[in-house]
C-alpha cells in the first residue's frame, strides 16, 4: 500500500481492528477511550467526515500516520506503513453506538465456532509448518458473514471472548481484541510471551517432541504490540518473563516497554532465532533443513 491508500483507511475501522470501540457518538464525531493511554472517561475523538483524530488528554491529533507514530513510537514512515498494513489489512467496520443492543462481534454475523477441520485451513497451517494437533488444541474454525459475504478462518481465542482470525487471504479479529493467557496445571513463576498466535503455535510445534504441553507452562500472547500495557499487569506476578517477540522494531520496542514496566524479571529470547524475522520464519527454515537432511539420509549421503 502507498501513503494515499493508507490515508484512505477509515480511522474507525483501523481502531476496530485493534479492538477499540466508540463509547459515544456526536454527529460525525466518535468518542473512544484513548488507545494511547489508560483512562476512564473517553477523550479520544475521531471525526469520520475528515478522517482525523484528536486526543484531548495529550493534546495531539492528525491522520492515521500520525496515530501510528504515537502507537508504535516511531517516525520511520516505511516502518509505520508496514505496521498499519500488518495490524489492519482487513479492518473491521465499526458498529456505531445506538440505543438498541448491538451484536457483540460488530460486523460479524451468523458466527459459528467449530473444531478445526477444513482442508484449506489445514493446508494453510501446514504451509506455515504448524503441527496440526498443536493448533487444534487451542484454535477453532470460525464461519461468519460480513458485508454480505461468507468467510471462514482459524480462530484464536483471547481472554475477553474475542478471536484473532487468519486464513491465507485474511487477517483480522472479532472484537473485543485482547491478550490470550494460558495457565499450567500448577502455579508457575515463569511466563513465556509471544507477539502473535502463529509465533506461539510455532514455539509449541518446536517443543512438541519434548512433550512440553499447554498444561506444563504459562504462556501469554499479545495479539498486538499495542496490548503491551494490558499484558504488563498480568505479567507482574511472575518472577521471570521470557519474551519471544519479533526481530523487528515493533518487537524490540515492545520488549523495551515491558522491561521498563517490569524491570529485571524480563529477558529477551529472540536471539535464539537471530537472522529470522520471527519464530514462524525460523520454524519453517528448520523444517526445510530437516526435510533436506532426511532426503540426503535416504539416499545414503553423509551429512
Amino acid at each position: 500500500m502507498n501513503i494515499k491508500e493508507i490515508k484512505r483507511i477509515k480511522l474507525q475501522d483501523f481502531l476496530a481492528a485493534m479492538g477499540c470501540k466508540p463509547v459515544k457518538q456526536y454527529g460525525v464525531n466518535l468518542m473512544y477511550l484513548s488507545p494511547l493511554r489508560t483512562e476512564e472517561h473517553a477523550s479520544f475523538k475521531v471525526n469520520t467526515e475528515i478522517n482525523q483524530w484528536y486526543d484531548f488528554g495529550i493534546g495531539k491529533g492528525g491522520n492515521i500516520i500520525d496515530l501510528a507514530k504515537q502507537l508504535y513510537k516511531s517516525s520511520d514512515l516505511s516502518y509505520l506503513i508496514h505496521q498499519i498494513e500488518r495490524n489492519a489489512p482487513s479492518s473491521v467496520p465499526v458498529s456505531l453506538p445506538t440505543a438498541q443492543p448491538t451484536l457483540q462481534n460488530n460486523s460479524f454475523e451468523h458466527l459459528q465456532v467449530q473444531p478445526l477441520i477444513h482442508p484449506a485451513l489445514i493446508k494453510y497451517l501446514e504451509e506455515r509448518c504448524i503441527d496440526i494437533e498443536t493448533a487444534r488444541a487451542v484454535c477453532k474454525e470460525l464461519h461468519f458473514d460480513t458485508r454480505g459475504k461468507h468467510y471462514f478462518g482459524i480462530g484464536f481465542p483471547n481472554i475477553a471472548g474475542g478471536y484473532e482470525i487468519r486464513n491465507p487471504f485474511f487477517k483480522g479479529c472479532i472484537a473485543p481484541k485482547d491478550i490470550s493467557h494460558f495457565y499450567a496445571e500448577e502455579p508457575k513463576k515463569v511466563c513465556l510471551i509471544f507477539e502473535g498466535f502463529m509465533d506461539f503455535l510455532s514455539f509449541m510445534t518446536l517443543r512438541r517432541k519434548e512433550n512440553d504441553g499447554l498444561k506444563r507452562q504459562d504462556y501469554l500472547v499479545l495479539n498486538s504490540v499495542t496490548n503491551i500495557h494490558k499484558a504488563a499487569k498480568r505479567l507482574s506476578r511472575y518472577d521471570s518473563v521470557q519474551c519471544f517477540l519479533d526481530n523487528d522494531n515493533a518487537g524490540r520496542n515492545a520488549y523495551l516497554q515491558l522491561s521498563k514496566e517490569l524491570g529485571k524479571s524480563v529477558t529477551g529470547a529472540s536471539t535464539l532465532y537471530n537472522g529470522f524475522k520471527d519464530l514462524n520464519e525460523y520454524l519453517c527454515a528448520e523444517s526445510k533443513h530437516s526435510e533436506r537432511a532426511e532426503i540426503k539420509k535416504s539416499k545414503g549421503i553423509k551429512l
